[in-house]
């Protein structure tokens, strides 16, 4: 299996949400958690990011979130 590490940077661009934002997000567990990778650095699984956005996108088709 072939995992992607996403920086906050990355997830900022991928979504167009805030650093705090996407905290908020998190803290509703509305958002895929970052994983710590070392001391003081997070990053988020793209997999999850892009499963996240394609939710969005299922919502805005009259879908249902996942």
């Amino acid at each position: 299996m072939q995992s992607k590490l996403l920086t906050l940077r990355d997830v900022e661009a991928a979504t167009t949400l805030g650093r705090s934002r996407i905290y908020q997000l998190i803290a509703e567990k509305a958002f895929p958690s970052p994983i710590k990778v070392s001391p003081g650095r997070s990053a988020w699984l793209a997999a999850e990011v892009d499963t996240w956005i394609e939710a969005r996108i299922a919502l805005r088709d009259g879908g249902e979130a996942k």
